[in-house]
């Protein structure tokens, strides 16, 4: 939960009920900064994209990295509809003008249903409302205000020699983000340029957000961005910021596997000795990936076999005979075969809700990696059966 001691200086929060979503909750969010604030992002590697990724990008590009406001809603994806860019590019301008500042220093985001029409002026309604309620205290409120089918809230934060910290994510299912997940944004009042940013924010991806997965699927709307407005007159050094930005979206990813839907358990999945990272990663998210694994995990089945064939599966070239497999620290495949183990030991173990996996190869392979799952449950399914309804 945020409080005035770790929430960065001159960012303001406001949240409201647009009636975009069914039911009256919250469903739009607008984030400030004083000043206008450095800026780098990630977005969905999905072919299909959403209307505000496509602005939101081209913003970036026009603004050269500096932001000054994120307006975010949910319960509409505004994707794969005629009007989607049209109503992205509506809602900039419209906060533009609210807010004194320039369309293009408004970064764009949604997330909910694909392919039903987004009605502009909902968003435009609420302006109003939500620049009057711009505050430093709402910061809860405008996390809470992103989410769909989460369960609860994400939030995170750190701190770097006197620079602050606070992120805020949302995502339960649709996760497989290779470079983000769904929504998720990161304030800072260090004083970063662009370029350190955006160096900052690809190598921290690569150690939390491109390291989970829920379902398998992408998003069209896969967004993460970091703002940072300079307002503690501190220049942290490239290293110590890098660190605390990759702490924050470790603890957002994470928290988004813990509250997949459906989920019950939360996997640690470690692959060693791999040729490269890169290879582990794959085998990592083959396994991540696999209904198989992911139900054996929810029915605290010790089905090594599953494990094993998914990282076959994985298009990395090794030797199954090379391969060690342990789940809760126990010893359950060697070079390939069966380990002598006690199932009914292990299956009490895999009760338990958190789990670990850890797929090593044997030889002279330095890649390594971790890896974040959630076991998959009927839940699941009753979850998105029943999406759009």
């Amino acid at each position: 939960m945020s409080t005035g001691e770790n929430l960065p200086l001159g960012f303001r929060y406001a949240a409201t009920y647009a009636g975009i979503r069914k039911v009256e909750k919250d469903d739009v969010a607008l984030i400030v900064s004083d000043t206008l604030a450095s800026a780098a992002a990630v977005f969905t590697k999905n072919r299909v994209v959403a209307g505000p990724v496509t602005v939101a990008k081209r913003n970036l590009r026009v603004s050269r990295g500096r932001m000054q406001a994120i307006l975010a809603n949910a319960g509409n994806a505004n994707c794969a509809t005629p009007t989607a860019e049209a109503v992205a590019l509506a809602s900039v301008r419209v906060a533009g003008e609210a807010l004194g500042i320039a369309p293009h220093c408004v970064l764009p985001a949604s997330t909910g249903v694909i392919g039903v029409e987004l009605d502009a002026g909902r968003i435009a309604g609420v302006l109003p409302k939500l620049k009057a309620a711009l505050d430093t205290g709402p910061f809860d409120a405008a996390a809470a205000a992103i989410l769909t089918t989460d369960t609860r809230s994400k939030t995170a934060f750190a701190q770097v020699k006197g620079v602050r910290l606070a992120g805020m994510a949302k995502g339960s299912g649709m996760i497989h983000p290779r470079m983000a997940t769904t929504l998720a944004f990161v304030m800072t009042d260090a004083v970063a340029p662009p370029a350190v940013l955006r160096t900052a924010l690809k190598q921290a991806i690569e150690r939390s957000f491109n390291r989970i997965s829920v379902d398998g699927d992408t998003s069209t709307n896969d967004t993460v961005a970091v703002l940072a407005n300079g307002a503690s007159k501190i220049t942290p050094s490239a290293k110590g910021f890098g660190e605390a930005l990759a702490e924050v979206l470790a603890s957002l990813a994470q928290q988004i596997v813990k509250d997949g839907e459906g989920a019950r358990k939360f996997v640690t999945i470690e692959v060693r000795g791999a040729p490269t990272d890169r290879a582990a990663e794959k085998i990592a998210r083959s396994i991540a990936n696999s209904p198989l694994v992911k139900t054996a995990i929810a029915g605290s089945d010790p089905n090594w076999g599953r494990i094993l064939s998914a990282a076959g599966n994985a298009g990395v070239a090794f030797n199954p005979q090379q391969a060690d497999i342990d789940m809760q620290g126990i010893a359950v495949c060697r070079g390939g075969f069966a380990s002598d183990f006690s199932e009914d030991v292990l299956k009490k173990k895999l009760d338990a809700p958190e789990c670990s996996i850890q797929f090593t190869l044997r030889g002279r392979g330095r890649g390594q990696t971790r890896f974040w799952t959630c076991d998959l449950t009927e839940e699941y399914i009753r979850i998105n059966a029943s999406y759009r309804t």
